[in-house]
């Protein structure tokens, strides 16, 4: 396949399918770089969680592993310091060493203290140091009357009144319990317990990353436990204590950037010792795991987006097809092939409906051809076949013009008469091609009518007109609407009767509306007979056998101009008489208009 059909297709300028393409790309790639960037963020943020869940419940455990191991040697303190007859006694005898009295009471109070700290891994040493010189102890590492006057011992005397705590360094890496021995409220001596420093270091040996730093520091700031093997970013000491000072809380975690690098920060308060535990957990470290998570969904995202791609560009080909199908057709119709091989689309679609409509709209276009073509055809049959008759109606005025002018020659006034309102009816109707005319000029036509047929019968017409207002004659009304009506009732009505005829025909003014009456004194007509002439049985009433129109077609005409409110009305009593009442809308005559018409009734 060439690139330039592939860039035509997905191209959303040129096609369909390259906005399918494009939309359904665009979305999808919006979706998979909004669900990867969540479950990132949202993977990032539980790994953050759950290490300072993880650390919490380690410092936690610590904490509650330490107080265990504290308070026991508290308890032991206490058996000491209240034992008078092994310690108190010995403490205050006068004995001397390299004696029998004190070798026997050094025995005793040996024994004693082994006994305490039997089956206490986690206990190296315990001891009792009288304020008078005199030092037992149980365990290692050796201990003599020169830890009168140290630091330790001071400290001990100082805060041992309860209970006191002291990191020793040097011979030997320990945590320190001491307590006084009192007797008559007087200072004699201290008790110390010495806590195994390996155990403090397997209670906090447990780091969520290998570079996570731990250290415990009492109330003074001093450090209790520091984490070995620090790695070579670890911060200073003095910003250790620093972040101590700031989180004074129990249980606080926050992130914090120390020598540019962040650091997830977790501290908890031992309520019992008092000392404070910071954990300081390196994000990069924490977050090793969550850069494999963000590579691996990248790589997985752009696989999918990829399988995504190739199935879009496969739909929507799926989709455009049956639309490149009828554009096809279009494009072969578009050359003048209305009989073009169908490909037949069966979607229930848009695209199938389209095709359906297409294929309806081209037999329909085929149909109006052939019938362009017929009435082309008709049409110059009938330019030729007008071409032919132009002369006829002047060679018809010529002729009656003729019989005219020989009755007055010879005397026929009758004859006369009746070719003179001839000629003038036939200009009326031949000459004059406008679909109005005003009341005046209808009458006239109507005058002609009468003196022309009032020579069949034997018995005089008379034609009576009764205007209400003059400026009511020059108001429009459909051209030939008189005449039907006036040849109706003398036919019909008065034709079959042996004696005068009358025909009144009566103008008026009902608001905006204009009625004329047309009302002859013949027999009369039925009902059936009123409904033939107006239409509404559907057969074909009777026409004018001069104009070709009857009562209906007037009607007809005027509802079709006006609305079904006006037209024609027929009212009679058979013997008596026929009213045909005719209503329409009142519109004057311009004076323009009227000059107009004038002048082509002269001209012809």
């Amino acid at each position: 396949m060439k690139f330039s059909t592939i860039q035509r297709w997905i191209s959303p300028r040129r096609s369909i399918q390259g906005k399918i393409f494009i939309a359904f790309s665009a979305v999808t790639l919006v979706s998979i770089v909004s669900i990867t960037v969540i479950v990132y963020m949202s993977m990032r943020e539980t790994i953050m969680q759950n290490a300072i869940t993880s650390v919490s419940d380690s410092i936690r455990q610590a904490d509650e592993s330490l107080n265990m191991m504290l308070e026991e040697i508290d308890r032991l303190n206490t058996v000491v310091v209240t034992n008078k007859n092994t310690v108190i006694d010995t403490l205050l005898s006068p004995h001397e060493e390299i004696s029998y009295e004190w070798f026997q009471e050094q025995k005793r109070i040996d024994e004693f203290l082994s006994v305490l700290i039997d089956y206490k891994p986690y206990i190296s040493r315990i001891a009792v140091v009288g304020l008078n010189g005199k030092v037992f102890f149980s365990g290692g590492p050796w201990l003599d009357k020169t830890v009168l006057g140290t630091g330790m011992m001071d400290y001990m005397l100082q805060n041992g009144s309860r209970h006191a705590y002291f990191k020793q360094t040097g011979v030997s890496d320990a945590i320190t319990v001491g307590r006084e021995i009192r007797y008559n409220r007087e200072p004699i001596g201290v008790v110390m317990v010495d806590l195994n420093y390996d155990f403090i270091q397997k209670t906090y040996g447990v780091k969520p990353t290998t570079d996570s730093m731990i250290y415990v520091l009492d109330k003074q700031g001093g450090f209790v436990y520091e984490a070995e093997s620090a790695p070579s970013f670890a911060p200073s000491f003095e910003k250790i204590l620093n972040i101590h000072g700031e989180l004074a809380g129990d249980g606080d975690a926050i992130k914090q950037a120390i020598d540019g690098r962040d650091y997830i920060v977790v501290s908890r308060q031992s309520g019992y010792t008092g000392w404070t535990t910071l954990a300081l957990i390196p994000m990069d470290s924490l977050l090793s795991e969550s850069t494999k998570l963000r590579k691996l969904l990248a790589e997985v995202s752009v696989i999918v987006f990829i399988v995504v791609l190739i199935g879009s560009l496969q739909v929507s080909s799926r989709i455009t097809l049956n639309i490149r199908r009828l554009k096809s057709l279009m494009m072969f119709v578009k050359e003048g092939n209305l009989t073009f091989p169908r490909k037949e689309i069966t979607s229930e679609d848009e695209t199938g409906q389209l095709y359906r409509v297409f294929v309806s709209m081209v037999e329909e276009l085929k149909r109006l051809l052939e019938g362009i073509r017929v009435s082309e055809k008709e049409k110059r049959e009938a330019e030729l076949t007008a071409l032919q008759a132009q002369i006829h109606p002047h060679f018809l005025y010529n002729s009656l013009n003729t019989i005219k002018y020989l009755a007055k020659m010879n005397g026929v006034p009758n004859i006369e008469e009746v070719s003179g309102s001839l000629i003038e009816l036939m200009r009326g109707v031949l000459g004059n091609s406008s679909e109005f005319l005003t009341v005046r000029e209808e009458l006239d036509y109507v005058e002609r009518y009468i003196s022309i047929v009032k020579y069949r019968y034997m018995e005089p017409i008379r034609m009576v007109t009764q205007v209400e207002d003059d400026a009511l004659l020059e108001c429009r009304v459909l051209k030939l609407m008189l005449q039907p009506l006036v040849e109706n009732a003398v036919i019909h009505g008065i034709g079959a009767m042996e004696q005068e005829g009358l025909v009144l025909i009566r103008v008026c003014d009902e608001g905006s509306d204009l009625k004329i009456e047309v009302i002859d004194n013949g027999k009369g007509i039925t009902e059936g007979q009123r409904a033939r002439l107006l239409g509404e049985t559907g057969k074909k009433g009777e026409t004018s056998r001069f104009s070709g129109m009857g009562v209906r077609s007037v009607h007809e005409r005027i509802v079709h101009m006006y609305g079904d409110s006006y037209g024609v009305k027929l009212y009679s009593e058979p013997g008596l008489y026929t009213k045909a009442e005719v209503r329409l809308p009142k519109k004057m005559e311009s004076a323009d208009k009227s000059s107009a018409d004038k002048s082509r009734q002269e001209v012809i």
